[in-house]
């Protein structure tokens, strides 16, 4: 792979910056090299050495326990309190060393409250410069701690609650594991910040004394020869601190898989549908809407932003009990925790946790069992990947593995959020059908979440279709996608060829665009019925003339001929085995490969898709005559409202 080479510029900088951070300490390790080795015989430099050393490690424990925590209570809080804590914690960075040793002087002094109740412990003793070093350090683990679980991808914890991890074990487990690079290296920094603390020391302990303390005051009272023994240990401790946080334990190779228990099949699952009714808000965002699924299998379609993913979360509780009621298959869940309602849930980057192999993986909920984990381990076909980590694995394979896992548990209910949505089309379509059979065959109960209508289709039995933060249109996958509502929910869900008319003006005509009326028979007046799928806050309103309606023409049913001269046609509302739309003028033609898809515009006005095996003997911009198969023309009542279009604008 070729390395694209950056300006010369930026070398020239980082040189400047080496050289001036360096050319000290080389200066300094060449007079050491060839001085007298000068300072080391001098009485109190390794006692100095052990409480400089003692003291950071204490204070680096007491950092851990306290600026771990609350830099993960912060990590992800946003308001006013949460910035007036992260404020008040960082502040010891903002003032030199010296006026924090004077703050702590005024809160543990000898004359203050606690000072004379310790008996004068506090300052002037070891616990004295603990409590002088972990002041100003802290604040150095904090940040880097807040930084580092900022970065962690909230789906890890959220696919633990779900696997049945607790709040605790989610924080041990998922995401201190995950934000170990940052919290190494803020416990090195504030090691090291600790181990080299001046300022405050000296005001609040100067006895007994640290390394550096004792090396001012061989600096200020003997020859500099005698100061190169505390500041070579000193740069020698710096070195071997920054070593051992750039150690990495080293990865476990395994030559050949290990031997995996017997493989038990699941069982025929119980159908569980659900029912909910939500009403949160995030920042400025609403979501509201409730539905009862009559079918354990639902598709949520909608366009990005319209609060697909935020439903999803609330069903499996991660967004609390206050987003709304859940119920599964009848039993209200609204109150209890994610990990109390034996869920499996498939986010969007498929939540792996890092640096664990396939194996841990699948293992890794409260209630997976390892024989059922095989099973689903073959079933899914990673057999051999046992024991690779989520980065030498495919994008395909990946999905694979987030699917087992949240089936290795034998969850009630699937909660998938846009599966494929970032796989190659053939190994999309490949999973597509791989989930359908697993569905079939095992009965799972799903909720899917998704803007792929074809997926949605394949997937679910029932759909509900959102846009924002709302129910447009929910029922039976088949009767939404034969009667859409309106002509933007039939955009939604790829409907081609749909558009909005008017029943009349005559007896069985219809009026699909100003100037284009046509007959419809008495099999196309048996399909011109009310939809049976709900429409938000909407009612048909029948088929009286004038009442508006939608339409549809299969882009199969279309066919094309030559014009022989301009003009010609046979009448819009002629009545014989096919409906002549007339005139119209060929757009483009588009060669799919497996199907040509032609887009007309008809002179009435409506632009309509046609799709036909191979390629017509007609080229771009020919005038041609348009007409349909009458089986191929739906039409259904509107729900009441301004029409969303132009009676037949738009190709879909």
């Amino acid at each position: 792979m070729t390395r694209t080479r950056a300006p010369r510029a930026l070398y020239l900088l980082g040189a400047l910056l080496i050289l001036y951070l360096g050319f000290p300490v080389g200066a300094f390790l060449y007079r050491a090299a060839t001085g007298h080795n000068e300072g080391w015989s001098a009485p109190g430099l390794f006692a100095a050495l052990r409480v400089s050393t003692e003291a950071a490690s204490i204070s680096l424990a007491i950092g851990l326990m306290t600026a771990v925590p609350l830099a993960y209570l912060l990590a992800r809080r946003r308001g006013m309190l949460a910035g007036t804590v992260a404020v008040l914690v960082q502040l010891p960075l903002a003032v030199p060393p010296l006026i924090s040793g004077i703050l702590l002087i005024y809160v543990i002094g000898p004359y203050t409250f606690l000072g004379q109740h310790s008996g004068e412990q506090l300052t002037q003793t070891f616990i004295g410069v603990v409590i002088a070093m972990s002041f100003v350090s802290t604040p150095f683990l904090f940040v880097a701690a807040r930084s580092a679980f900022r970065a962690v991808d909230p789906a890890l914890a959220e696919v633990a609650a779900t696997l049945g991890h607790g709040r605790l074990s989610r924080f041990l487990r998922v995401e201190v594991p995950a934000a170990s690079e940052g919290l190494r290296a803020g416990a090195i920094l504030m090691w090291l910040r600790s181990f080299g603390e001046y300022g405050t020391v000296v005001v609040l302990a100067y006895h007994p004394y640290t390394l550096p303390v004792y090396a001012e005051n061989i600096f200020s009272s003997a020859p500099l020869s005698q100061a190169e023994a505390p500041t070579l240990l000193a740069l020698i401790v710096a070195v071997v601190a920054i070593l051992l946080g750039r150690l990495r334990r080293p990865r476990r190779t395994v030559r050949r898989e290990p031997s995996l228990p017997v493989a038990e099949a699941p069982g025929t699952m119980a159908a569980v549908p659900v029912a909910f009714t939500i009403a949160t808000r995030v920042g400025s965002f609403r979501l509201g809407l409730s539905h009862r699924a009559s079918a354990h299998r639902l598709a949520v379609v909608g366009p990005s932003g319209s609060g697909k993913s935020m439903t999803l979360r609330t069903l499996a509780g991660l967004l609390g009990p206050q987003a709304g009621r859940v119920h599964y298959g009848g039993v209200e869940m609204t109150a209890a925790a994610p990990e109390a309602r034996r869920l499996g849930y498939v986010p969007q980057g498929y939540g792996l946790l890092p640096g664990h192999s396939v194996w841990d993986q699948l293992t890794f909920g409260v209630h997976a069992r390892p024989a059922r984990a095989a099973w689903w381990l073959e079933t899914l076909g990673l057999s051999g990947l046992a024991q690779r980590r989520p980065e030498q694995l495919s994008g395909g394979q990946r999905q694979r593995v987030s699917l087992a896992r949240a089936l290795a548990g034998d969850p009630h209910l699937l909660l998938l959020d846009e599966p494929f949505s970032a796989l190659d089309a053939p190994v999309r379509s490949q999973l597509r059908r791989e989930l359908r059979r697993l569905q079939l065959e095992h009965n799972l109960s799903t909720v899917i979440v998704t803007h792929d209508p074809e997926e949605a289709a394949m997937l679910a039995d029932e759909i509900i279709v959102m846009g924002d933060g709302a129910i447009l249109q929910a029922g039976p996958c088949a009767e939404v996608f034969r009667h859409p509502a309106t002509v933007a929910i039939g955009e939604l869900l790829g409907v081609e060829n749909l558009g909005t008319g008017v029943w009349g003006p005559g007896a069985g005509e219809v009026t699909l665009a100003p100037d284009l009326v046509v007959e419809i028979d008495e099999a196309t007046q048996a399909r011109a019925t009310p939809t049976e799928s709900t429409a938000a806050g909407a009612t048909p309103s029948g088929d009286t003339p004038g009442g508006r309606l939608l339409w549809r023409i299969a882009p199969t049913a279309l066919a094309l001929s030559a014009l022989e001269e301009p003009g010609a046609g046979r009448p819009a509302t002629a009545a014989d085995l096919n409906l002549e739309l007339g005139p119209g003028t060929i757009l483009d033609v588009i060669d799919l490969g497996v199907s040509v898809e032609v887009i007309v515009a008809l002179s009435a006005g409506p632009q309509l898709r046609l799709r036909r095996p191979t390629p017509p003997a007609i080229e771009r911009g020919s005038r041609v005559s348009v007409s349909a198969r009458r089986s191929g023309l739906t039409v259904w009542s509107a729900p009441p409202g301004p029409a969303t279009t132009t009676a037949g604008a738009g190709v879909r």
